[in-house]
């Protein structure tokens, strides 16, 4: 079996990672790839926006199945072409992943198909009276969403009609999120807890994978701008069986129907960013395809399974495929680097990469090698992940931080809060 992941983050090192361990016979390629993936696979010099030398390299090197992690080449259309060229490639059609790349489109096709979310207007750079004349009557906190893609940042929540009026300067004259931010979605705030779920989906039959719960802020206590991710826990006991029948029948299932009465029937992962609401779940956001950190904290408790899954989604065949799993938990923490989000530093070597723990996964995102050092080169620089099979939240939590006291580079910031609250719940859970 020879397998291209495309990509170069955390994410992308997961996937690699669950692909070696469900089959280490498999060959795997990675675009571009990390200084860490490339412990595992062979990390190729081609331009990633390059389809057709994409297609190119996987008929001469008999690619038998392609992997896309990041949405941006999603958007781009790259299923449809690789399905074009007679390639197997895992991931939903440009027009399915809509779901993600239009906050508009995925609002509106949430309300056609009665799929509970939050209540929601929409603005166009050009309806701006409209859009203050409309929040100044408008119950507070709201939130303030990018229509398209954002890297995960195009969310604000605003407290006042002064914030507001802060925030349409970003978003409409400071263009901080460029076209992405030329219409907004105005939406309600949803109290509750946040949930995140992966449905893996052949366009009819869905397997669900271990749900997760991640951290936006960069600061502790949910503090601070919003981020990529600066880490996860997996599963969450805070996203019960009622809720989990609730959001099988009402979302997934619903999307499934949804998408292929419209034509656009949904392949690959469907992410599902939910809200625990008082009410039931209610949709925070779709995206199309595996989440970071999320994923580099679910993969750990399916590893042996990827694989296989991955392939009968492609094949069409998951209509038999249960993932089996036990009480295994993981704790993922992400190491940044200093001034993230905002502008950061790079070029820092990172030292003491070679220890060895048992259950601890450290997935590389922002690295490089330089001089035969490896360096870092983005925000988010890895992810350390502690796994308990037993079932402990402390014990992973545990892990992943004596992992980070091992590793360094100058400048590097971690939260030191991943995973508190679900402890907390622990412990409560013992009590009893």
């Amino acid at each position: 079996m020879k397998v291209l992941v495309i990509g170069g983050g955390g994410r992308e090192h997961a996937i690699v990672d669950a692909i070696v361990r469900s089959d280490s016979t498999a060959s795997v390629y990675c675009v571009p790839g990390n200084a860490g993936i490339a412990a595992q696979a062979k990390c190729l010099s081609m331009d990633p926006n390059d389809f057709s030398g994409l297609v190119s390299f996987c008929k001469e090197e008999g690619i038998d199945l392609t992997i896309v992690g990041p949405e941006q080449f999603l958007s781009q259309g790259i299923v449809d072409f690789f399905m074009e060229k007679g390639l197997r490639i895992f991931g939903p059609t440009k027009e399915a992943a809509r779901l993600e790349t239009s906050k508009v489109f995925a609002k509106h096709f949430m309300k056609r198909w009665g799929i509970p979310t939050a209540k929601f207007q929409v603005f166009n750079s050009g309806q701006r009276d409209e859009l203050e004349d409309y929040v100044k009557n408008s119950k507070y906190p709201l939130v303030l969403k990018a229509d398209g893609l954002a890297g995960g940042k195009g969310v604000v929540i605003v407290n006042d009609y002064a914030q507001v009026k802060v925030e349409l300067t970003n978003f409409f004259d400071r263009k901080v999120f460029g076209s992405a931010g030329e219409t907004i979605v105005v939406e309600e705030f949803l109290n509750g807890v946040e949930a995140s779920l992966f449905a893996v989906t052949d366009g009819k039959n869905y397997v669900l994978l271990p749900s997760a719960q991640d951290y936006k802020r960069i600061g502790e206590n949910d503090t601070g701008l919003n981020t990529g991710g600066m880490g996860a826990f997996a599963p969450t006991p805070f996203l019960d069986e009622k809720n989990l029948k609730i959001v099988r029948s009402e979302i997934i299932e619903r999307v499934i129907e949804g998408t292929n009465a419209e034509a656009f029937p949904f392949r690959g992962c469907l992410y599902c960013g939910l809200m625990i609401t008082a009410n039931g779940p209610k949709v925070v956001e779709f995206n199309s395809r595996f989440g970071d950190p999320e994923t580099q904290s679910v993969l750990p408790l399916i590893e042996p399974q990827f694989l296989d899954l991955v392939l009968s989604s492609v094949n069409g065949e998951l209509n038999d495929f249960q993932i089996k799993t036990g009480k295994e938990v993981s704790v993922c923490v992400v190491a940044a680097s200093r001034g993230y989000p905002g502008k950061y530093e790079v070029g820092k070597e990172i030292n003491n990469l070679d220890f060895e723990f048992d259950d601890v996964r450290v997935y590389h995102s922002g690295t490089r090698f330089q001089d035969e050092r490896i360096v870092t080169s983005g925000g988010r620089v890895l992810s350390s992940v502690g796994i308990d099979r037993n079932g402990s939240y402390a014990v992973a939590a545990e892990r992943a931080y004596r992992a980070l006291e091992k590793i360094s580079f100058e400048g590097m910031y971690f939260r030191r809060d991943i995973g508190s609250k679900v402890i907390q719940y622990e412990k409560q859970q013992g009590a009893k």
